[in-house]
């Protein structure tokens, strides 16, 4: 008996690959039709979990939506992730452990430094496209990462959203930037200060520090001196922002404070105190309660998770939806997924609605969706509100 339905299936195996043939489509294309994997290096743990978690779940979050609605083509996205701990030489175990047990065809990388690193290996393998939590500007570079990108703006467009809403704000404003001494940091100040110059605003003062916790008094008396009528910090999530803001007010300073996508999380600038009252900054995506203009997407998380979710949640979920978007577009054009057709995908995105979750449609002719909008934190409301229309690059 089992001899006979051995011989049936391999007769019913040999029939559909005849067919496929038949049909033009090779024997990789009758093969194709499981899950599509997409791979990640999250850091659950270490000095980046607070986003790691959020991005974790805010992926999950919209794989479930997705795959619930019968997938793609009736395909389903799964998702394997690792811990790196921020790691990069833990990200890069990560990945080869993760494509060494699945067919990858997506994968979210925790860093620039694990993005730089992959990225010969990524174009060696030509399997997949690779996004991430870095917007870091290096990597907006189609001809040197060809198969990465990023969802939003890099940091030196940040900086341009920024110092746009400024030059708006007031023609010929003293600027300075306080920035972390780390690449992280340091990516958007060179670019940042020829956009300013650009915008005819002048640059009074730069100050490096370390990241985290550390003494700024001596940086807040050289701050004072340039007294700038805006100054933007960059390359820290929260320590020493709130140090820094809390000992200028104190001197009686009157420079509007502002930040970049790390630091704008809606929990991360209460925790500045007093000193986060009217801090501003620039996010390209709705906040979770934001409530202006009509979000059906922000709907539907906000019924799976009735908390408050963070950025780095909306920056997972947005990440996920293009990637899944890059996919559709591939199948739709009846084309293999490797790295190059995916990219191709990806970047045929031209003002596609994300559910308003950014609040303008968008496209991605490049690495980058170069859009944002600035936000202030009111202190009675608790929330950061916008301050600006979406600005456009």
């Amino acid at each position: 008996m089992s001899k006979m339905k051995l011989n049936r299936r391999e007769l019913l195996a040999g029939t559909a690959a005849t067919a496929a043939m038949a049909f033009g489509m090779g024997p990789l294309a009758a093969q194709e039709g499981g899950d599509i994997v997409l791979g990640g290096s999250i850091p659950l743990t270490g000095v980046f979990a607070f986003a790691g978690v959020g991005i974790h779940a805010g992926i999950q979050d919209y794989l479930k939506i997705l795959n619930d609605g019968g997938g793609i083509k009736g395909r389903k996205i799964r998702y394997v992730a690792e811990d790196t701990a921020y790691k990069v030489d833990a990200s890069v175990a990560a990945f080869n452990k993760i494509t060494s047990q699945e067919k990858v065809s997506l994968y979210y990388g925790d860093s620039t430094g694990f993005s730089k690193t992959i990225n010969p290996e990524l174009e060696r393998r030509g399997t997949m496209i690779m996004a991430g939590a870095s917007f870091a500007t290096e990597l907006n570079d189609p001809k040197k990462y060809p198969l990465q990108f990023m969802a939003g703006p890099d940091y030196t467009e940040m900086f341009g959203i920024l110092l746009r809403y400024i030059a708006k704000e007031k023609p010929g404003a003293r600027v300075a930037f306080i920035y972390s001494d780390t690449e992280f940091g340091r990516d958007p100040i060179v670019p940042g200060e020829a956009v300013a110059k650009e915008l005819k605003l002048t640059v009074v003062e730069k100050i490096v520090t370390p990241p985290g916790s550390v003494d700024v008094s001596t940086e807040v008396l050289k701050l004072r001196r340039a007294n700038p009528d805006f100054t933007i910090f960059h390359g820290y999530v929260l320590a020493p922002i709130p140090e820094f803001v809390t000992q200028a007010k104190q001197m009686g300073m009157k420079s509007q404070f502002m930040g970049t996508f790390w630091t704008m999380d809606n929990s991360t600038v209460q925790r500045m105190g007093d000193a986060a009252d009217g801090f501003m900054g620039v996010m390209p995506y709705r906040y979770y309660y934001d409530k202006d203009g009509t979000s059906p997407m922000l709907e539907k998380i906000r019924q799976m998770r009735t908390e408050y979710q963070s950025t780095g949640y909306l920056q997972g979920f947005v990440t996920a939806m293009l990637m899944a978007e890059a996919v559709k577009r591939t199948l739709d054009a009846g084309k293999e997924l490797t790295g190059a057709n995916l990219k191709a995908g990806l970047n045929s995105i031209k003002d596609f609605d994300t559910g308003g979750l950014f609040g303008v449609p968008i496209s991605i002719p490049g690495n980058s969706v170069p859009v944002g909008r600035i936000y202030r934190f009111d202190s009675k409301a608790k929330q950061m509100l916008p301050a600006s229309d979406w600005i456009k690059l």
